[in-house]
């Protein structure tokens, strides 16, 4: 009997490697109409970023786009008179997720400061906020809400990020329709 040819009894959490792996395929297309935060996007991190929100392959636009082009997509398409952080378009959630994620960067500046958090770290939020949507989820309800925004603490956290609401509360995972949100 050697020590060495023991095996364990029970199953090893997989490696970072083994569970980056097991995620799902993400084709990326990353778009700068408004190039100033262009250096805190990498397409690596950015790509990182939405692999871990995914629960099935996608094909992802992210467009990142000025004051004039984020109001009047939101005008045209959310009826309102102002450029808003994210919008999502998804068009296919199933068996792949087909979506434009659309990130207004003036106004994710401008909520950055001030909040007082790192513009990089709310930028990886409201992408994985917008890769959220894309599979269904939304935060119009309480219950869906609380689902949606446990899950983007929970994915944040394992990227490595605060928490942007605080303390992770489990819940139910809500789908809805497909649709264009906030």
């Amino acid at each position: 009997w050697w020590r060495a040819s023991s095996r364990p009894t029970t199953p090893r959490a997989p490696t970072r490697r083994e569970a980056w792996v097991a995620r799902p395929e993400l084709t990326l297309s990353l778009q700068f109409a408004d190039t100033g935060d262009r250096a805190l996007l990498p397409r690596h991190k950015v790509k990182r970023w939405l692999t871990a929100a995914l629960i099935r392959p996608a094909e992802i636009t992210v467009r990142c786009v000025d004051i004039i082009e984020g109001r009047n997509l939101n005008h045209d398409y959310r009826g309102a008179e102002h450029a808003t952080n994210v919008l999502t378009f998804d068009y296919q959630s199933d068996p792949k997720v087909v979506a434009d994620l659309v990130l207004c960067s003036p106004v994710i500046r401008r909520e950055a400061a001030e909040q007082g958090i790192d513009v990089q770290a709310h930028y990886a939020h409201l992408l994985v906020h917008g890769a959220l949507h894309a599979q269904g989820m939304d935060h119009q309800s309480g219950a869906t809400a609380r689902a949606m925004e446990a899950r983007e603490g929970e994915i944040l956290m394992g990227l490595g990020f605060a928490n942007p609401r605080g303390v992770v509360q489990s819940g139910d995972v809500v789908a809805i329709d497909a649709g264009v949100y906030n």
